[in-house]
């Protein structure tokens, strides 16, 4: 299985790109992390409607076939640790990639977050879109450490 952040987005300061690497590089081999980023739409002139569809159908060309498709979205639901460690296993025992959608500025189209088979939401805070590639990674390294009797996460 691998897990796919797909996230709008480019042009990343240098500290998000070496805190997302430590932790994708930490992964195991059964959980392989890997960043697509997806360009973002250009702002003049258009609607946010029409951006977030644009953004959307360049996002769903980057999302393998068959892949899970999990939204980050502000109205998912917000599991803790442990939590996300469950899904996790549930996500290894099919053995299924998992997408995990990252919107531009404007979030998600409604038309994407149709096709998702479930939402989860990092905070209830806005966070800028750097933090939210290395804290999703670091959550999911978190996770598999959970999972394998680690003694990364404790309690």
């Amino acid at each position: 299985m691998k897990l796919l952040i797909v996230a709008v987005g480019d042009k990343m300061p240098a500290w998000v790109e070496a805190a997302y690497a430590e932790y994708a590089k930490r992964m195991p081999r059964e959980a392989r992390t890997e960043l697509i980023e997806v360009k973002p739409e250009k702002r003049g002139g258009q609607s946010v409607d029409r951006i977030k569809a644009l953004e959307a159908a360049r996002i769903l060309e980057k999302c393998p076939k068959g892949a899970r498709l999990v939204a980050l979205d502000e109205h998912g639901q917000t599991p803790d640790t442990k939590g996300l460690a469950g899904l996790m296993q549930g996500w290894l025992a099919e053995g299924r990639d998992v997408a995990l959608v990252v919107g531009g500025a404007d979030g998600l189209a409604p038309e994407l977050l149709q096709k998702v088979e479930s939402k989860l939401a990092l905070s209830r805070l806005t966070l800028p879109h750097g933090m939210v590639r290395v804290l999703l990674a670091e959550q999911l390294y978190r996770a598999m450490s959970l999972l394998q009797g680690h003694p990364y996460h404790r309690e």
